[in-house]
């Protein structure tokens, strides 16, 4: 999910899909360990968009606070 898309999503929404990143990594880690991962690369993929969306929560964050 790239940021201008992170961006356009409510509050809601921003919630609800860094619970599914989250379930997802999780997923991807058990994966892992189990040598059932196809794409390696997938996990870091995962991480950078949970990234995405907690720096937007935080941003809209101290905008309300400022």
């Amino acid at each position: 999910m790239r940021v201008h898309e992170v961006r356009e999503l409510s509050n809601d929404q921003l919630h609800e899909e860094l619970e599914k990143a989250a379930k997802e990594l999780m997923n991807l880690r058990f994966s892992a360990a189990t040598n059932q991962l196809t794409n390696t690369n997938e996990p870091g993929a995962v991480k950078k968009t949970i990234a995405r969306i907690r720096t937007v929560i935080r941003e809209r964050q101290i905008q309300e606070a400022g």
